[in-house]
């Protein structure tokens, strides 16, 4: 009986392991869908970039990932779940939970801190070159200029 047990806990950590998940982010819509292995999983509200303050649009990898982050360039701000994926530009849970579902943020994509962790723990099992973000819509990606 055990031996069973350990073999289908084998299968299941082999097919978690080896599972795909795509990041859609609809900057125009401000939301984002989550799929896994090619099945839709979740579909969440994001806040992206606000005036001034563009979200790349592209495709990316992840590219470095922690539980507890702290901006270093906005005071300080709490980052929970954080999932960088170009520069410093994260995929990332907020407590302005009201300013989902419109632009709100200096760039990053803000998440319910629930959904953060969720989608956290789906790229860490998948493993970040399994895992693609695709951020399209809204407004093209240019640079903030500063002492403008």
């Amino acid at each position: 009986m055990r031996c069973i047990a350990l073999l289908a806990f084998l299968i299941v950590s082999a097919q978690a392991a080896g599972a795909s998940v795509l990041v859609r982010i609809d900057k125009a819509t401000q939301h984002m869908a989550v799929s896994v292995n090619g099945e839709p999983a979740y579909v969440w509200r994001v806040s992206t970039g606000r005036g001034g303050y563009g979200t790349p649009t592209g495709r990316f990898h992840p590219r470095w990932m922690t539980p507890s982050w702290f901006s270093t360039r906005y005071y300080g701000s709490p980052m929970p779940h954080s999932i960088f994926f170009h520069r410093g530009y994260a995929i990332h849970g907020t407590n302005s939970i009201s300013r989902l579902g419109g632009p709100a943020s200096h760039g990053c994509v803000r998440l319910h801190p629930a959904h953060a962790a969720t989608l956290y723990a789906l790229v860490q099992r998948a493993g970040m070159a399994n895992t693609t973000i695709v951020i399209s819509g809204g407004h093209s990606f240019r640079y903030r200029r500063y002492g403008s």
